[in-house]
């Protein structure tokens, strides 16, 4: 016997994530494991952490040439980060 106020899956776990306010932290999530696709293989080879914290993506590098090109392309990583995630959860970006 099936009750009358059914709902869809999807649509349960949308009201959760709303009701408990997840949707920047699922946003960061997708930001950190989505880095190799967006930069590139050679990018992650060279990156040692990644991790969000307030707004601020900080990213550690094992090398110094790359990170001064990053670095300068800085904006640009940012608007792009920011894109996909159809929000702006990165406001800015610390290379170490």
């Amino acid at each position: 016997m099936r009750k009358s106020n059914t709902e869809k899956l999807s649509q349960v776990l949308k009201q959760y994530i709303q009701q408990n306010n997840l949707q920047p932290k699922l946003s960061e999530l997708d930001i950190v494991q989505s880095w190799e696709a967006m930069m590139g293989k050679t990018v992650a080879s060279y990156t040692e952490d990644i991790r969000i914290s307030n707004g601020t993506l900080f990213i550690k590098l094992s090398s110094p040439i790359l990170r001064n090109e990053l670095v300068m392309m800085r904006e640009q990583i940012k608007k792009h980060l920011n894109e996909n995630a159809g929000a702006e959860v990165i406001r800015q970006i610390v290379f170490r």
